[in-house]
């Protein structure tokens, strides 16, 4: 069933009456039935003076057990009341709403039942009881209820709108649009009054009955754009697009700045495949500071699906630009349209918007991460730390955080801090398995470079055991063991399987035949080799003097020591490269 919310326990704290005052009316319903300890219980017993005073004072004590949150003391104490006094409403009630907290709404109903049956002009009882068969799903008793509540409080209109809603829950439309006459004849017109009937008039198809209302109040109401956007939504929404248009052309004459008129004509437009006129209106519609901007923010996402088409990826920047212009106090609008320029890769601007919305508002975390992201990838290393250490002063405990910064001092070659901030990633997060990846890996670079080999090994180890499959962290753990002339075999499957991965990477093939070369497998080491140097974009004079050192193994010296004077022209300056071209020979 489509259930709908009433309101009755809401508007009857609204009429002002609180806790406390209900605690006072209990108390006087108590009161008023023990006057003398001469109320007769259902059975026709007469109560005593002390059965009089013993209920006194145990609805007494169940009611401090309430306020001290002893609910099964209090429930216990409430039954005992009951027990020697059937009648007393009061108890009935508080027992019942006990249940309530319990969501036990079975056993409160009969309870409330009771209570309104000795107290029917108690208003909140009534009303205690409407919300329990509305939990329930009771909707067909609720008509007796809030004819009861009308009855006792006929001038509420609450009680009248919430009889019409168990009407519409119950598909009584013609009782339910009786129900909001009722009301206005307490109220006069208003715009609740006309949403509700119109919600009916459309569940019963009457269309033109709908559309005939709104039109009337634009008649009395030539100035109020609301009644055109809801007129053109009734006619959108059932497939009268025209007359939609219309209606909002009309209202666009009335006021021409309305962002929301020029939001719903971008619908329609969209709606009829005219998307120049669509993005044109949407345009104006994020101009206007009254269309709120976390809808906005909803429409420039809209456009994600669609990237990365360069039509649909510069739409959605310029309306993230007119963003930040219509609202430039409002930190999202700098970090949407840092978003928009990054997905753009104009990355100094998304830094610059990154950094503005920081300045509005430095509690989102994603913003700092993003800039953060940015400077590494710019080599901005000093900017990386400084920043990366900003968010971890508000935001301590995010992981990928501690990881960017000690990505960051370790591209500084200053390893031991890298080693804190890598660390606290691992142990803040265990369940980000591309997160723990990475910061094994980098651990065991760390150590490598602090010449701490076991630690190292073991990071790797733990990188592996995460993502088996992770290229760079396969082609480092092998190198180094080549470096070290250990674990070769191993070494040697960690490459060929970092190639499989990625294949035509020059440096994982330089790996892979230096590895080879160390197992003295010369002819292959070649092959592999003369590949890493045929992908190499950068001339660099590793692979080349690795390249020299197999030739020589191979026995074609000349060739051997062209390679190595290649490699100090690309920048090699090491005494070990020296001494190969002058000696002409192979030396480790």
């Amino acid at each position: 069933m489509d259930k709908q919310h009433l309101r009755y326990s809401k508007q009857v704290s609204k009429a002002g009456v609180g806790y406390m005052a209900v605690m006072l009316s209990l108390v006087a319903c108590f009161l008023t039935l023990n006057v003398n300890g001469q109320q007769k219980a259902v059975t026709g017993k007469q109560m005593t003076a002390l059965d009089s005073a013993e209920v006194k004072q145990l609805f007494f004590s169940a009611l401090r057990e309430k306020t001290v949150e002893n609910l099964k003391h209090a429930s216990e104490l409430f039954e005992r009341v009951i027990e020697t006094d059937p009648r007393n409403d009061a108890s009935l009630y508080e027992l019942a709403n006990l249940k309530k907290i319990q969501n036990d709404y079975a056993d409160a109903q009969p309870l409330l039942e009771r209570a309104v049956a000795i107290k029917p002009d108690n208003e909140w009882y009534w009303a205690a009881l409407a919300d329990s068969y509305e939990k329930s799903n009771n909707i067909n008793k609720l008509e007796n209820v809030f004819n009861q509540l009308i009855r006792i409080n006929p001038d509420k209109p609450e009680y009248y709108y919430d009889k019409a809603n168990a009407y519409v829950l119950l598909k009584r439309y013609d009782d339910a649009l009786k129900a909001y006459d009722q009301v206005e004849e307490i109220t006069g017109p208003t715009d609740d009054l006309l949403g509700s009937r119109q919600k009916i008039y459309l569940k019963q198809g009457k269309i033109d009955k709908a559309a005939a209302d709104i039109e009337k109040a634009i008649a009395e109401n030539p100035g109020q754009i609301r009644y055109y956007l809801l007129l053109s939504e009734i006619y959108n929404s059932n497939g009268l697009t025209d007359k939609a248009l219309k209606t909002l052309q009309q209202a666009e004459k009335v006021d021409n700045s309305n962002g929301m008129v020029h939001l719903a004509l971008a619908d329609i437009y969209r709606d009829k495949k005219n998307n120049e006129l669509s993005y044109k209106e949407l345009m104006q519609a994020f101009a206007s500071p009254e269309v709120a901007i976390d809808q906005k923010i909803r429409i420039i996402t809209g456009y994600y699906p669609k990237f990365p088409d360069p039509n649909a990826k510069a739409s959605a920047l310029e309306l993230s630009r007119i963003l930040t212009v219509t609202h430039p106090s409002d930190s999202k609008a700098f970090a949407m349209y840092g978003d928009m320029l990054l997905q753009t890769e104009k990355l100094k601007e998304a830094k610059a918007a990154y950094k503005k919305s920081l300045e509005l508002n430095d509690r989102i975390y994603a913003v700092h991460e993003q800039l953060v992201r940015i400077e590494l990838s710019q080599n901005d290393l000093d900017g990386a730390v400084k920043d990366g250490e900003n968010a971890l002063s508000l935001f301590p405990n995010q992981a990928w955080i501690n990881y960017l910064v000690g990505v960051a001092y370790a591209q500084k070659k200053d390893f031991g801090k890298a080693l804190g901030y890598v660390k606290n990633a691992t142990s803040l997060e265990i369940q980000d398995k591309e997160l723990l990846s990475l910061s094994f890996s980098l651990l065991g670079d760390c150590y490598h470079d602090l010449k701490n080999n076991k630690s190292s090994d073991e990071a790797y180890d733990k990188a592996l055991a995460v993502n088996p499959d992770n290229a760079y962290t396969l082609n480092n753990y092998a190198y180094y063991l080549s470096l070290r002339n250990e674990a070769l075999e191993k070494a040697a499957q960690m490459s060929a399987r970092s190639n499989q991965l990625q294949p035509n990477t020059a440096s994982f093939e330089d790996t892979y035949a230096w590895i080879l070369f160390m197992q003295k497998k010369y002819a292959d080491a070649k092959v592999w080799m003369e590949k890493a140097l045929s992908h190499d974009k950068e001339n660099s004079a590793v692979k080349y003097e690795h390249y020299g050192d197999i030739l020589f193994n191979l026995g074609n010296t000349d060739d051997a020591v062209q390679n190595w004077k290649k490699a100090k022209g690309y920048g090699e300056q090491s005494p070990v490269l020296e001494r190969k071209i002058n000696e002409k020979k192979y030396i480790q």
